[in-house]
């Protein structure tokens, strides 16, 4: 025992004489945060009963949040779709600055991150962080080729084999090239081939076998599958991965960021048997019920590891819900008719709230999305948030956070709001710019206080009309007196209509947008 003390003696003093800089980074890095990110895939704002009182489906970890956090009621995806948004949020950049200029990408597209761009998690990692990404990944993946790729080829040749991936080939740019130490993934949507697991950039099995495409409400493409994919089973299999790393992120001790970005309750629209008949709202009620079961299982895993008093946990959509319920009739919902959908969510779900639109839509229920932010000791616990925020701002208020510089030349669209998630005294919010939506068609909008002005002609997504980017007559809505976007005044508030025109051009750094009084040029921009 008496040579023990000795040996701790000395190692005690070795420590001394390595210097204090030494020390107290790692009483810094003992003291910062855990940071855990919870993206639902196109779960609507109205999904939620903190935002929907009368909701039919019971959300009893969204209700815990909202208790214990903050609900930011006017948060917003930086698009209406998947890939855009998930760029946007872990960049701090909106996508249409990259090639992807519409539409989301495929489970065989190349890598949209470029290689020189930070990440959420890159910061993070380069200042001590244990990161992860466990979920839908949905960015390109740099799939190894194994012949010659042929030409224009994006999905896997009809013939029941893979037209040129090499599965026994790990990916060469995926979530380990961008920041995360561990990650665990599916290649895109839940609805999108090749249907197999990555973990740390390799197959856990090979797609020997092909799916054939299934209809609503189970929606599937035709595609590859791998014998240990069960979609019914993953998202409770995701969930216990993500389990794993908090547990063991906790016992080593170090802060840790864990990026969850579930596949649900986007299609296939597949409840686990013991969620079947939990809500009167058939299987996409059932299915966000499992949607709320799983973040309560994040919840739970924080809580049971010992570490929820020092986690930020920020839970949100990358988008609103594909299903819109009007009072009057069913709507339509990616090309189904109204008897399919009855019998798909019977009801009067209103999924995107009072919102006008649907998921893809420039409309609010496109982009407005379910946003929680819990911070014990540090977030007010039952406090509604009315400041407009965007997902893309997530990056910048994550690093203030935790203390993590950020170069605003490469995350030019994130503003830090963590003073009104923090209300602090010294400091008030104000995002210095306005918040530019994209529709999936490229529709742009932008979004300033009260005010609304969509540069197109329609929904830029499922509504009809469609319209066209930069098509006339744009349209303008004051959100404080109509959020349902249902009285245009654009011929009542012209100048506030070429105000925002002009902030939209500032913010694209392009070419000024064509004259507010004038039709759309010969090429109809």
């Amino acid at each position: 025992m008496r040579e023990y003390f000795k040996l701790l003696l000395g190692a005690t003093m070795l420590l001394c004489f390595q210097g204090s800089a030494v020390t107290a980074e790692f009483v810094a890095a003992q003291q910062r945060p855990n940071v855990v990110l919870v993206l639902a895939d196109d779960l609507g704002f109205g999904d939620v009963q903190p935002n929907n009182s009368v909701s039919g489906i019971p959300t009893p970890a969204f209700n815990r949040l909202a208790r214990e956090g903050m609900t930011f009621t006017d948060a917003h995806s930086g698009s209406s779709v998947c890939t855009p948004t998930r760029y946007g949020l872990l960049c701090g950049r909106y996508a249409w600055r990259t090639r992807l200029k519409k539409g989301v990408l495929n489970g065989y597209s190349e890598p949209l991150i470029e290689k020189t761009q930070p990440t959420l998690a890159s910061l993070l990692n380069s200042a001590g962080y244990a990161t992860a990404c466990i979920g839908k990944w949905h960015l390109g993946l740099g799939w190894q080729s194994k012949t010659e790729r042929p030409q224009n080829a994006r999905h896997f040749i009809d013939n029941g084999k893979d037209a040129w991936v090499d599965f026994k080939q790990p990916v060469d740019d995926g979530p380990r090239e961008h920041g995360f130490g561990y990650s665990y993934i599916i290649p895109a949507s839940l609805d999108m081939s090749p249907y197999v697991y990555l973990e740390n950039g390799s197959v856990t099995a090979l797609p020997e076998q092909v799916i054939e495409k299934r209809g609503f409400p189970q929606y599937l493409r035709r595609g590859q599958i791998s014998e240990d994919f069960d979609h019914e089973a993953s998202l409770s299999h995701l969930l216990n991965k993500a389990d794993c790393f908090i547990r063991e992120s906790a016992r080593e001790g170090k802060p840790f960021f864990l990026y969850f970005p579930m596949p649900a309750p986007h299609k296939p629209v597949i409840p686990m048997e013991k969620f079947r008949g939990k809500t009167e709202l058939g299987p996409y009620g059932d299915f966000v019920a499992q949607v709320d079961w799983t973040v309560g299982g994040i919840v739970t895993a924080l809580d049971q590891a010992g570490v929820a008093d020092n986690t930020l946990l920020l839970v949100t959509s990358d988008n609103g819900s594909f299903m819109k319920r009007l009072p009057e009739k069913a709507s339509v919902v990616d090309h189904v008719d109204d008897e399919t959908i009855q019998a798909y969510a019977p009801g009067n779900h209103r999924a995107n709230g009072v919102f006008r639109g649907t998921k893809a839509d420039i409309y609010e229920a496109g982009h407005r999305v379910p946003f929680f932010a819990r911070w014990p000791g540090k977030i007010n616990s039952g406090v509604k948030n009315t400041s407009v925020v965007c997902l893309t701002d997530i990056l910048a208020t994550v690093c203030e956070a935790v203390d993590v510089a950020v170069d605003s030349s490469h995350s030019e669209d994130s503003f830090s709001f963590l003073p009104s998630a923090l209300a602090l005294p010294d400091r008030v919010y104000h995002r210095e710019r306005a918040v530019i939506h994209h529709s999936a068609a490229g529709i742009f909008s932008v979004r300033e206080g009260s005010w609304k002005l969509i540069l197109g002609n329609g929904s830029g997504g499922r509504e009809l009309p469609k319209g066209k980017p930069f098509q006339r007559p744009f349209q303008l809505y004051n959100l404080s007196s109509d959020p349902g976007e249902q009285r245009d005044q654009l011929k009542a508030n012209p100048d506030k209509a070429r105000q925002l025109e002009q902030e939209l051009a500032f913010i694209l750094g392009s070419a000024q947008i064509p004259d507010f009084n004038q039709g759309p040029n010969k090429d109809g921009k």
